[in-house]
């Protein structure tokens, strides 16, 4: 007569594949937790309300700019309107 095994089934949780399985998924809900919490705890800082007001301050200081900022506006006034500035004559020694 041969002997049969007898296989004891074991619990789930006594499988190291199974926590493999889950630990991706916990890992995730655990850095969404932690994210949630980050986002709470420091929000960010909120857009000034009168940046209209700011920016057209900040056109205005660049109309008058001196003529050292002259290259950079005419390089934004080309890129805004596609129209190239005018070449000035370097003068003759």
């Amino acid at each position: 007569m041969s002997k049969s095994a007898h296989v004891v089934a074991q619990p789930w949780w006594k499988f190291g594949h199974v926590w493999m399985v889950l630990a991706g998924p916990a890992v995730v809900v655990v850095a969404g937790f932690v994210t949630l919490y980050l986002a709470v705890r420091t929000p960010d800082p909120v857009v000034s309300e009168d940046y209209y007001r700011q920016g057209i301050e900040i056109n205005k200081t660049l109309e008058a700019a001196p003529s050292s900022l002259a290259p950079a506006i005419q390089a934004r006034n080309h890129a805004a309107t596609g129209v190239a500035p005018a070449a000035k004559p370097s003068p003759q020694p």
